[in-house]
């Protein structure tokens, strides 16, 4: 090893940038590889998201339609099925009301929960939820449950 056959440690240089704009004899003078004219040219130049070259854009040429209500309520559905599952694994035994969804993540603490009447239930529970289709309250009290109603 000399002086005329020096180099950095393997993987210690990253910089493997073109030096733009330095001059014609670095070949990457003048229009620093940039082109002539046009947007992209310029500085301070960033593609809108959706643009397509000035073609109307996909979002702008499909027609909008329907509405949203600000009044709905989004309930998170708790079937029958999966409190007889919990029940079966031995994680609830008599009542069910918030903190036992939000602890086996069947709703967050924020969400409207709802019944619903998927499945069979045998245990004897007392379910707590916002709300109960038919088919799930019939089935709990059916089964010597007991249905409330926050």
């Amino acid at each position: 090893m000399n002086l005329s056959n020096l180099q950095p440690a393997e993987g210690s240089t990253h910089n493997q940038n073109k030096r733009l704009g330095r001059g014609e004899g670095s070949g990457k003078g003048g229009t620093s590889a940039r082109g002539h004219k046009g947007a992209k040219s310029r500085s301070g130049y960033s593609k809108k998201i959706g643009f397509e070259g000035g073609q109307m854009p996909l979002q702008r040429r499909v027609p909008k339609f329907g509405f949203t209500n600000i009044n709905r309520k989004e309930y998170e559905g708790v079937n029958l099925d999966t409190l007889q599952l919990l029940v079966d694994n031995g994680i609830i035994t008599d009542a069910v009301d918030m903190t036992t969804y939000v602890a086996n993540r069947l709703a967050t603490k924020n969400e409207i929960v709802k019944i619903l009447g998927r499945g069979e239930l045998k245990a004897k529970l007392k379910v707590t939820a916002h709300k109960f289709t038919a088919t799930a309250k019939a089935a709990i009290e059916a089964a010597g449950g007991e249905a409330v109603t926050i």
